[in-house]
């Protein structure tokens, strides 16, 4: 008997970081046999409805309250609540007119409410986790008995805490939200929402952009939970970029691992003094180093006062194709915020990393990165909350010299590129996800 061909309403937050992982997913299920519909806040879509779409995928939008995604580096309380306000009502009446097409709904981070309103028409839902399973665990158990005592002991700079299938975390390893005084009030209450959300279910599936052998620990620890299924990396292919871009002419004139690339995401934007000690970091270890600045984050190259001594030693620019960076062989270390898009991509492209998180799971990914899989170090602030350059210097010069890191670093670029390939661990896991909406449509 043949089944008619599943249709997915995939639907993503509206931030780049979530976007990229989201349309990968998108191409994987398309590559199995399934139709998406793909689903983002309208203040985005406009500008992926410039690019057509693919076999097998079609746009779709929900409001956002007409606020724009800049917004994200402002009021991220107010977005959030926007979004849920806006989107809610207008995914009702979305899946009122187009509801009877979907097989399923696949919903991701930060949009518990999708949820809910797929539950109200009777349309099976799936949540599309971008974070390490790590950060889900860690987000369960706060919410289910150790929020008090996170809340009680986080300003003893002593403590630490012992969570299921975890290294112990200290202040600086655990979400930025659990750290008084948080301004991210509804970031906080959006992740209880998912936990809330998870609990109408018995033992509920959760597709994780991770694999198997990447968080053994995480993912058996939550079994008595939840289903997490590694499914990752969702990442482009290196391949799908240009190659013709100046800066990767630039790397190809480097020698084999000698150039240190520096970015720090879509969002993040460190403070004029920060990125003073950063330049004089980079120019006190005196290696080529190709540093991404955005123009429109507020973090002008310009208004650096080593801006010569920067241009004749390293490349400066205002955006880069990251996957294909991070594949270049001249690359030999990643300077990071460690948001987990950038610190899946650094394993997977086995470069060792220098970590500088910034905010929400970025800390935790640091622990990770040093102490669970050992392929990097964590710079660590003065007594003011700035990393000085000497710091930045020796973090840097202990990495790239490091033969033990580097091998560490390899080592997960292989066990990466194996989970995706025919018989892999995320590649069984896709097709099982594909099986069951192919045979059980309801």
């Amino acid at each position: 008997m043949t089944h008619p061909r599943p249709q997915v309403l995939l639907v993503t937050f509206a931030s780049q970081g979530h976007i990229n992982p989201s349309l990968q997913f998108a191409k994987t299920l398309i590559n199995n046999g399934v139709h998406v519909t793909f689903m983002t806040a309208s203040s985005t879509m406009h500008q992926m409805a410039k690019t057509p779409a693919p076999q097998g995928l079609s746009y779709a939008y929900f409001s956002d309250g007409n606020e724009s995604v800049f917004q994200l580096t402002g009021d991220i309380n107010r977005y959030l609540s926007e979004t849920k306000s806006h989107g809610t009502q207008s995914l009702r009446e979305f899946l009122a007119d187009q509801g009877t097409l979907f097989t399923s709904i696949v919903y991701c981070t930060l949009l518990p409410w999708v949820a809910t309103v797929a539950r109200e028409f009777n349309i099976p839902s799936t949540l599309l986790w971008f974070q390490p399973a790590s950060l889900l665990n860690i987000f369960y158990h706060y919410f289910k008995g150790y929020e008090e005592m996170i809340t009680k002991n986080i300003d003893d700079p002593t403590f630490s805490v012992k969570m299921p299938g975890l290294p112990p975390l200290s202040r600086r390893d655990l979400p930025s939200f659990f750290i008084p005084p948080t301004p991210h009030v509804v970031p906080l209450q959006t992740f209880k929402e998912h936990v809330q959300v998870l609990d109408q279910q018995t033992k509920p599936r959760v597709l994780v952009n991770t694999f198997d052998l990447l968080e053994p620990q995480a993912i058996k620890a939550a079994e008595n939970c939840y289903n997490l299924i590694g499914v990752g990396p969702l990442m482009p292919s290196a391949f799908e970029a240009s190659k013709e871009r100046r800066e990767m002419e630039w790397l190809s004139t480097k020698p084999e691992r000698s150039v240190i690339y520096v970015s720090f995401g879509s969002l993040s934007t460190l403070a004029k003094a920060q990125m003073e000690e950063l330049a004089k970091g980079l120019l006190e270890a005196g290696r080529p180093f190709l540093w991404v600045i955005r123009e429109s984050g507020g973090e002008e190259k310009e208004g650096l006062s080593s801006q010569r001594e920067l241009e004749k030693q390293g490349m400066i620019v205002p955006w880069c194709s990251q996957v294909e960076v991070l594949s270049h062989p001249s690359v030999g270390c990643f300077l990071t915020h460690c948001g987990w898009n950038s610190t899946f991509e650094s394993l997977v492209s086995g470069v060792p990393m220098v970590t500088f998180p910034q905010w929400v799971d970025q800390g935790t990914n640091s622990k990770l990165v040093r102490d669970v899989w050992n392929t990097g170090v964590r710079l660590t602030e003065n007594g003011v909350g700035i990393v000085e350059g000497y710091e930045i210097k020796r973090c840097l010069e202990m990495v790239m010299g490091s033969e033990e890191i580097r091998k560490n670093a390899m080592k997960w670029k292989d066990l990466a590129k194996e989970a995706v390939q025919k018989g892999g661990s995320s590649y069984k896991n896709i097709q099982a996800f594909v099986e069951e909406l192919t045979n059980d449509p309801s």
